[in-house]
């Protein structure tokens, strides 16, 4: 292994690990304590120690093993490396935090009144911890080795497949906690939901001008020489028209965006412009990864 994959590989275990600890951080710290849910696998799990005191480090390792063997048959080797190790580390984390609480070295946020604080910190710290375990091109295991398997047999959308499973799953919490639990979960789920959007979209958002302008060549020059970004000229024809154009394709930061917009102005007052977001950006200008 050369000294690139070693690094490249360092950093996605980093990234897996620090993932599945924020993760087991956030179901011990804000939602067993205070009588909350999480959907798939894991949500079984927190339903198993409502309801019979069983650890959660254990009936995750113990939920994911039939799916993971399932999984490797089906899915092969090399999806599921990452999953494996996102099992693993989890049921390690969480059985370290149940130790700690144990010994009484851990002690849980639990509260009476302020719900809205646990559920923001729960959405938030959940919605990171799986973020980056799924940037590193992990998983915590559970539902969605399911939704893959579904999805490959059965052509089934993975979103469909995985909201059913949640709800069927929030469903059943309702019997051993009470319903403004299960609404408050809800929540949590839609704050994660969007913490993961934003680290696996990246924090590095652009934007994507399209411009269609008189002498792009100059304009061209002009981005090079005055923002210092890549400029591609792409060939264009109007379908009306039918004449030939050239249209001037440049990223730039969300910091750069009125200072472009000012440039073309003031190269061409009729310059037709596109502006699309750009969620990540990799090369030089921007971030290597």
């Amino acid at each position: 292994m050369n000294n690139q994959r070693f690094w490249n590989a360092a950093r996605t275990w980093s990234l897996l690990a620090l993932g599945t600890a924020l993760y087991a951080f956030g179901l011990q710290y804000f939602i067993l304590p205070n009588l909350l849910m999480e959907g798939g696998v894991t949500g079984i799990s927190v339903l198993l120690n409502y309801a019979a005191n069983i650890p959660v480090s254990i009936s995750t390792l113990v939920l994911n093993v039939p799916l993971f063997l399932i999984g490797w048959r089906q899915l092969g080797r090399g999806a599921m490396v990452y999953t494996v190790g996102g099992i693993v580390l989890l049921s390690v984390v969480l059985w370290i935090l149940e130790q700690g609480v144990a010994m009484g070295w851990f002690v849980p946020f639990t509260t009476e009144h302020d719900f809205i604080l646990v559920v923001l910190y729960a959405g938030v710290t959940l919605g990171a911890g799986l973020g980056l375990v799924f940037r590193a091109g992990g998983t915590t295991g559970g539902v969605d080795i399911i939704a893959r398997i579904l999805h490959r047999w059965k052509g089934w959308s993975m979103g469909q497949i995985l909201l059913t499973l949640d709800i069927l799953i929030l469903g059943a919490s309702l019997i051993f906690i009470p319903k403004e639990k299960v609404l408050y979960t809800l929540v949590i789920v839609f704050i994660s939901s969007k913490i993961i959007d934003s680290i696996q979209e990246g924090v590095y958002a652009a934007k994507a001008f399209n411009i269609i302008c008189e002498a792009p060549e100059k304009l061209a020059e002009k981005i090079a020489q005055e923002l210092e970004r890549g400029v591609t000229l792409l060939p264009a024809v109007g379908a009306y028209s039918k004449d030939d154009r050239t249209m001037v394709y440049c990223v730039v930061s969300r910091f750069e965006i009125r200072k472009l917009k000012s440039l073309v102005r003031q190269h061409d007052k009729r310059a037709f412009i596109v502006i699309n977001d750009v969620h990540d950006v990799l090369g030089e200008g921007f971030r290597e990864e």
